[in-house]
């Protein structure tokens, strides 16, 4: 089986209260949609975890192969190679990923735009949980 998945990580105050949303599908029906909050964490830290998240659930349908789509330049090229991690907070995240892409026969990473909508069903998740933590403040 093929996933294909959306992540989302958002911060407000960068940094500040942040949280991520992930989508997983088949290509043609959703599997699984969540979001969770992080506490403090920045924009970028944000989007890897929300990619964590999502490969850790990924695993229990047994893919072969993944496609991973965010509205993330800069995890997406740093995952792919093409830019270095220079932040060191990246760089343990950046590292569990690769560690997590392991597990898997393929990962590929895929730019795209904030108004694609399985980017948007994320960021709505995401920020759901944002608005249910301020006003539990």
């Amino acid at each position: 089986m093929d996933l294909v998945i959306y992540t989302d990580g958002a911060s407000r105050n960068n940094p500040g209260n942040a949280a991520i949303g992930y989508l997983i599908t088949n290509g043609k029906k959703e599997l699984e949609r969540g979001g969770e909050y992080l506490g403090v964490a920045t924009n970028n830290q944000a989007e890897y975890r929300a990619l964590i998240k999502a490969l850790k659930e990924a695993r229990k349908y047994n893919p072969n192969k993944i496609t991973c789509y965010s509205d993330s330049n800069l995890m997406v090229n740093q995952l792919k190679g093409d830019w270095k991690v220079k932040e060191p907070q990246l760089k343990d995240l950046h590292s569990n990923i690769k560690e997590l892409e392991k597990k898997f026969e393929k990962v590929h990473y895929k730019h795209v735009k904030r108004d694609n909508p399985g980017i948007q069903k994320c960021d709505k998740q995401a920020n759901e949980v944002l608005d249910l933590h301020t006003k539990s403040i």
